[in-house]
């Protein structure tokens, strides 16, 4: 005869207790963990809620309103013996009861070891912890969905889609036109096989002024190559680069008929917002797990980008112009 199994309840988050959020990175997955962040402020409306991060979305995470204090982590390396002292000490002093690892990397499971005993009940995936996230399918989940499961696993069972309307920005300043799209034809400098090539991008430029649409192009310094070759190729496009914040990006993103970019961090802001959205994959990365979340989000994918036509992302843009 089996035996029953035993069904694990997790205990109910307190409203008023104090709370740890980690979320360091990357720019996508801050975007795409803003839902769960608004379920953990939900779960705990009269708690005090600090949020660790990184400085590049510090601002940002701060703006959401959805937390109480915002810590830079300075990430100290194992033999930063006096960082991480101190790191712990901080920790301690703050007499967090719950803490949320929405980053659940080695660097931020470690994290768990710092805590004396009693540790917080620590929902992620440090060994030993409190609320694991005991699927071992996890890794197979795209993000939206396992941070749910994770959540779940701690007590919040409803996890809302991530809300953006808190970014919002001027935008006179731009001199935009009547009828605009985005391109994003940047990324990770250390990932070139997840960029589409610049030709392609004025080539489907050029498709998008034909059509009354006027190509501008968003990105930091650090894509100035990829923007620079697609406006020099098509005289048309309008550079952005380097101008915008995330903030002008949302702003930008909620009036453009079309956006059209790689597998990179500002394509989830703006399918977020509910921009008709067409996202470009490689086989370095799985749009199962990892693709923006939206409305009108849509996705193509081909193992080598530079095999993917000009004509297969037309069609794509012409289905998503027509819903």
């Amino acid at each position: 005869m089996k035996r029953a199994q035993k069904i694990v309840v997790p205990p109910m988050p307190d409203p008023k207790a104090r709370v740890l959020v980690i979320k360091h990175s990357a720019f996508g997955d801050v975007i795409l963990a803003l839902g769960p962040m608004k379920a953990i402020r939900l779960a705990h409306p009269e708690g005090r809620i600090t949020l660790l991060t990184t400085k590049p979305y510090a601002g940002l995470l701060d703006q959401s309103g959805l937390f109480d204090e915002i810590w830079i982590d300075e990430r100290p390396k194992a033999w930063q013996f006096g960082k991480v002292r101190d790191m712990r000490r901080r920790l301690n002093a703050e007499g967090f009861e719950r803490v949320y690892d929405l980053q659940t990397s080695d660097r931020s499971s470690s994290y768990f070891r710092l805590f004396d005993r009693p540790r917080p009940l620590w929902s992620g995936i440090a060994p030993g912890c409190a609320l694991p996230h005991a699927n071992p399918q996890r890794d197979h989940m795209h993000t939206l969905e396992r941070q749910a499961e994770q959540l779940a696993m701690a007590g919040i069972t409803r996890v809302p889609a991530p809300d953006l309307g808190f970014l919002k920005a001027d935008l006179s300043g731009f001199d935009l036109p009547g009828r605009f799209g985005l391109l994003v034809p940047g990324g990770a400098a250390h990932r070139p096989g997840k960029r589409w090539p610049a030709a392609k991008y004025a080539e489907t430029a050029g498709l998008l002024a034909d059509q009354g649409i006027v190509p501008m192009l968003i990105g930091t310094n650090a894509e100035a190559g990829a923007i620079d070759a697609v406006v020099a190729a098509e005289p048309r496009a309008v550079s952005l680069q380097g101008r915008t914040s995330f903030a002008e990006i949302a702003s930008l993103a909620r009036r453009a008929a079309i956006a059209v970019g790689n597998d990179t961090g500002p394509m989830h802001l703006i399918a977020a917002v509910g921009c008709p959205s067409l996202s470009l994959f490689s086989k370095e990365s799985d749009p199962q797990l990892t693709r923006p979340r939206g409305p009108r989000a849509s996705w193509l994918r081909s193992d080598r980008l530079a095999d993917l036509s000009v004509g297969e992302v037309a069609t794509a843009i012409r289905r998503l112009l027509e819903t």
